[in-house]
C-alpha cells in the first residue's frame, strides 16, 4: 500500500540529511521531490504546501550529528504533513449515532459519487459497520436512474439481512429517502443509508437533482466515495462535489491496491473535509476508520 510515496519520502529525508539545512540549498532537492509528489497523484497545492512548509521550518536549523538532522527531518515532515491531513472538524461517528439514538431519531447519510468509485459497495460496508456496533440499518434506493442499481443494493440488503426501502426507476429520488426515514421514525431504525444516483461531476442536472434530495431530507452527514486509485481526478471530484451539494466527509476506496497513495494525501486538503473510512478489501468487514496520525505515520516508516 502507497509504496512509491513512501520510497519518495524515503528518498527525501536522505537527500535533505545530507544537505546543509539553508534555504538555497534546500530547494534545488524540494524542487525534485515536488515532481515526485506529483507523480504520485498528490495535487499540486499539496506538493507545493507540503514543500513551502518544509523549506520554511528547515532552513536555518543548526544540528551537530547526522543521526539528529534524519530525526529532525522525519520529524518535521510528519508535522507538516499532519497539517496537511488535519482539518478543523473531527467526526465522531458513533458519537452521533448514539446521541440519535438517545432522541429517538434515526441518524441518516447520503451517499454522493460517480459510477465505479466503489459507492455502492461502500455503503454495504458502512451497515456492516453499524451492525457490528449493535445499531439496525435500512437502505434507501434513492439511485433510481441506473439500471440494476436497486438490485445491486438489495442484494447487499439480502446478505446483511437488512431492510431496503425501494420505489421504480425513473421514480423521485428524494421521495424514496424520505419514505426510508419516515420508516425508520416508524420502525425504531437507528441508521438510513441513502444511496444515490452516481453522476460525473460535470452534469448539472443530475448534480442538481442531488441538491434537491439533500434539500428534502437534511442528512446529518453527506459523504462523498471517491477512488484512491482515480488520483488527481479524485481530488477534482471532491472538489466538484463540494462545491455543488457541500459534502461533509469522504470514503477513499480501494485503497489496499493503491501504491501512490496522493489521493489519501490531497483529498482533504482540497475540501477540507475528514476521510472518514478506507476501503482496503472486497469483504463487508473490510473498512477502517481513517486515522490521519496511523497514516502519516505508516507513509514515513
Amino acid at each position: 500500500m502507497f509504496d512509491k510515496l513512501k520510497s519518495g519520502f524515503k528518498g527525501l529525508v536522505t537527500k535533505v540529511t545530507t544537505t546543509e539545512l539553508k534555504a538555497e540549498n534546500l530547494r534545488p532537492v524540494l524542487s525534485d521531490f515536488k515532481m515526485t509528489l506529483a507523480e504520485n497523484d498528490v495535487a499540486f497545492p499539496v506538493a507545493d504546501k507540503v514543500c513551502d512548509e518544509l523549506e520554511k521550518r528547515l532552513h536555518g536549523v543548526q544540528v551537530k550529528r547526522l543521526e539528529d538532522r534524519k530525526k529532525i527531518v522525519e520529524d518535521n515532515l510528519r508535522q507538516v504533513l499532519l497539517e496537511v491531513m488535519l482539518t478543523d472538524k473531527k467526526i465522531d461517528i458513533l458519537g452521533m449515532a448514539e446521541e440519535k439514538r438517545q432522541k429517538k431519531e434515526p441518524l441518516v447519510l447520503l451517499f454522493v459519487g460517480i459510477n465505479g468509485t466503489g459507492k455502492t459497495t461502500s455503503i454495504a460496508k458502512v451497515a456492516q459497520f453499524f451492525k457490528d456496533k449493535k445499531y439496525s440499518v435500512v437502505f434507501a434506493g434513492s439511485d433510481t436512474y441506473r439500471a440494476g442499481s436497486i438490485e445491486q443494493l438489495e442484494e447487499h440488503a439480502k446478505r446483511l439481512n437488512l431492510r431496503i426501502i425501494k420505489h421504480q426507476y425513473g421514480a423521485d429520488p428524494a421521495a424514496v429517502a424520505y419514505d426510508a426515514i419516515s420508516h425508520a421514525k416508524a420502525h425504531g431504525t437507528s441508521v438510513v443509508l441513502i444511496d444515490t444516483a452516481g453522476r460525473m461531476q460535470t452534469n448539472h442536472n443530475l448534480m442538481n437533482e442531488l441538491a434537491k434530495i439533500k434539500r428534502i431530507v437534511t442528512p446529518d452527514l453527506t459523504i462523498l466515495t471517491v477512488d484512491s486509485l482515480a488520483g488527481n481526478d479524485a481530488v477534482q471530484q471532491a472538489e466538484e462535489f463540494h462545491k455543488a451539494v457541500g459534502i461533509d466527509a469522504t470514503i477513499l476506496t480501494k485503497v489496499d491496491a493503491d501504491v501512490k497513495g496522493g489521493a489519501a494525501l490531497s483529498v482533504t486538503y482540497v475540501t477540507q473535509k475528514p476521510i472518514l473510512f478506507i476501503g482496503v478489501g472486497q469483504s463487508y468487514k473490510d473498512l477502517e476508520v481513517f486515522n490521519p496520525e496511523k497514516f502519516v505515520n505508516m507513509i514515513l516508516r
